[in-house]
């Protein structure tokens, strides 16, 4: 005989009806609160409460997709954290980038992770680069509010596109706009030095390798003109942390293959403070 107490310990008959393949939709439906979007906050800013992630960088090569982003995140004029992690696997062929408010900027790509990973077991595959793009966009378009209040979150994502078979690149506003960008990007308070750093280092016959360095220079060139942005920390040993995305799907560069890109970088930057020099042709 079941006592009321075992009866009261099963799931909701919702658990086990047929529903959406999202899972933000089903949680919207069943327990709302959790939701980001739906905790209410005071009037004002609150853009100087919270620890903020910087610069992110992502670059495509003939075969896949490198995302890194730097270990420093901010508060106001103040380091809050020296080695924070802001590039995370979404799921095996894709990555996201954050830059912004970071508590809530990994509560959402731990949202979007789980969205990722319900969609195919309910669908029984993989989300389509497009449609993994699209479900960011709307969880982004959800923090709306809370940008509003200074509370921002503006990802970067990149993934390897199995049916066109090479790296793609999108990102996005804080309303949720999606924007498909091509060779590299870069978002976050750094971005405008890294992207200047990349149009000179940037090109399209890089190698995984290649590609992997002109990013760890780009960085650099971030934490040298931002000071929000940090560099290779050599007394700790703190070195971005590094994504490559191929057929084979999602690496996390060991942290010992970057120190070794990253002691070059900085070995070539003692001959030349401000970096290497692109070619006139």
């Amino acid at each position: 005989m079941t006592s009321p107490r075992q009866a009261d310990a099963r799931l909701p008959a919702a658990y086990f009806a047929a529903g959406s393949s999202s899972f933000a939709e089903f949680l919207s439906t069943q327990a709302p609160e959790l939701l980001p979007n739906r905790r209410a906050l005071p009037p004002g800013s609150a853009a100087e409460l919270a620890p903020h992630g910087t610069t992110i960088v992502a670059a495509t090569f003939t075969g896949g997709v490198v995302m890194a982003g730097d270990r420093r995140a901010t508060m106001g004029n103040i380091i809050a954290q020296r080695d924070i992690e802001k590039v995370f696997p979404a799921d095996e062929f894709s990555c996201v980038g954050i830059a912004g408010t970071a508590g809530l900027a990994v509560e959402m790509v731990r949202l979007f992770q789980t969205e990722l990973e319900h969609y195919e077991k309910i669908e029984g595959t993989t989300l389509s680069m497009d449609g993994k793009a699209n479900r960011l966009a709307a969880l982004i378009r959800s923090n709306l509010g809370m940008a509003m209040q200074g509370l921002a979150v503006v990802p970067l994502f990149a993934g390897y596109d199995l049916t066109t078979s090479q790296g793609r690149i999108f990102s996005y506003d804080v309303t949720g706009g999606r924007y498909e960008e091509s060779a590299f990007h870069s978002v976050g308070s750094g971005s405008l030095f890294a992207r200047g750093s990349l149009k000179k280092l940037y090109r399209d016959d890089l190698d995984a390798a290649g590609c992997v360095t002109a990013i760890v220079q780009a960085l650099y060139d971030a934490a040298d003109d931002d000071s929000a942005t940090g560099g290779p920390d050599l007394a700790r040993r703190i070195f971005p942390v590094v994504g490559v995305i191929t057929a084979e799907g999602y690496r996390r560069m060991p942290d010992e293959e970057v120190a070794a890109i990253a002691d070059q970088v900085i070995a070539g930057r003692m001959r030349r403070p401000d970096g290497p020099a692109a070619a006139l042709t």
